[in-house]
């Protein structure tokens, strides 16, 4: 049988405009800039043309070969989703409770030194960000805010403080004196960081606080003539947590300052001072993990630091299980390193995490938009964990159990 030939007509004015309507043009920069990131993958892309080089390879980089840098991601590419047809929900509830207290939803923004390079309002953005949002925010001891002016830019949010225990533990009691003054809720100690990795792009970019003028970095900032005006017409880059002119404030200077042999004491000593929640971050194994535990922390964090501490440590997402188990909900166990999507968190959820730490992730944000860039990264992060719990079929983030996860073998 013969096929009728298609008629052809000759097309009018009103069939072809609609296709040639323009959108409005969006006045606002950091709009324009933001609609074109539909995920967090399109933030970092867009980030790394906001910074100069020597900035974005502290963010982005690893240590030593980033072999760590490189497993965590690919930790969470092995992860399988497993739904349940018959049970899709329209309308998932991301809300949980971190540390007892209501959140909504189960992310905590990591500590991040020197986050005022990605972005001149630095740790004020993302303090009031995350507040906005209902997440904790850590800030972290080498900040470029200080404790008092981020509580200042969130006085209504969960506002957290990461702890180095320096040497002088004096120094240690006047952070924690100011952050408990500031109403922080919680202190978080790290315990992965005896030495500080090398960051080999830092070492080749002559990276430091303030950046120094090589022709290396001078090459990268004569290409960001915004970002060069941002930091010097705004308050001077420093180490904001330590008074001016102390040696603490001293770029190259923590790994003489800082107590470099943190053990279980240390927590039971920090629990002394501190008489609000205690979070032990950077642990890598199930023995540290109780450890940790017996010492009195209410939670901890399996972390390798994002990779940038010791290359070719384990992978926190692969680890987790072990450590739920061990752990016995005796505290809350979080997880971080190469979280980059609401799938990412679902996947940790599903593997017995109470919550995961985001860093790089808002700091792209931040590098784009400043804290509006923050906001949507968690508006981008919350949107992807609604359609993937939809999909699931897990009506809250509690119904988030192993028979959804798998991590494949490659």
């Amino acid at each position: 049988m013969t096929p009728t030939p298609t008629r052809r007509r000759v097309p009018r004015w009103r069939d072809v405009a609609p296709f040639l309507q323009r959108r409005p043009l969006e006045p606002d920069p950091v709009r324009r800039r933001l609609a074109r990131c539909v995920s967090v993958d399109d933030l970092e892309r867009l980030a790394r043309r906001r910074v100069p080089g020597a900035v974005w390879d502290y963010v982005a980089g690893g240590s030593d070969g980033e072999v760590a840098l490189v497993r965590n991601r690919e930790a969470f590419a092995r992860v399988e989703l497993r739904p349940t047809a018959f049970g899709m929900v329209a309308d998932p509830d991301l809300a949980t409770t971190i540390l007892g207290r209501p959140a909504a939803l189960p992310v905590v923004l990591a500590p991040t030194g020197y986050t005022r390079l990605s972005h001149e309002s630095g740790e004020r953005a993302v303090a009031a960000a995350a507040a906005t949002a209902g997440a904790p925010y850590t800030l972290a001891t080498y900040a470029t805010t200080s404790i008092t002016d981020v509580a200042r830019a969130a006085p209504e949010g969960r506002n957290w403080f990461q702890v180095y225990l320096m040497k002088d533990r004096a120094v240690t009691r006047a952070h924690l004196a100011e952050a408990r003054a500031q109403g922080f809720e919680a202190v978080m100690i790290t315990i992965d960081t005896t030495v500080t990795g090398l960051k080999r792009k830092d070492r080749l970019n002559g990276f430091a606080i303030p950046p120094r003028l090589t022709a290396r970095t001078l090459a990268g900032m004569a290409r960001h003539p915004r970002w060069v005006a941002d930091i010097l017409t705004t308050e001077p880059l420093r180490f904001a947590t330590f008074p001016d002119g102390s040696p603490y404030s001293r770029w190259g200077a923590s790994n003489e300052l800082r107590e470099q042999a943190i053990r279980p004491s240390d927590i039971i000593w920090l629990r002394e001072q501190w008489d609000g929640p205690v979070i032990v971050k950077g642990v890598l194994s199930v023995a540290d993990a109780l450890a940790a535990v017996e010492a009195g922390a209410d939670a901890v964090v399996v972390s390798n630091h994002g990779g940038r501490q010791l290359d070719r440590a384990p992978v926190p997402l692969e680890l987790l299980p072990e450590v739920v188990d061990a752990v016995a909900g005796r505290a809350e166990v979080y997880v971080d390193s190469g979280v980059c999507s609401g799938g990412d968190v679902v996947a940790a959820l599903g593997l017995g995490a109470r919550a995961v730490l985001l860093g790089r992730a808002y700091l792209y944000g931040l590098m784009v938009g400043g804290g509006r860039g923050v906001t949507h990264t968690l508006d981008l992060v919350a949107a992807e964990m609604r359609r993937a719990m939809g999909m699931l079929g897990t009506p809250t983030v509690a119904d988030i159990s192993p028979a959804h996860v798998r991590l494949r073998d490659r």
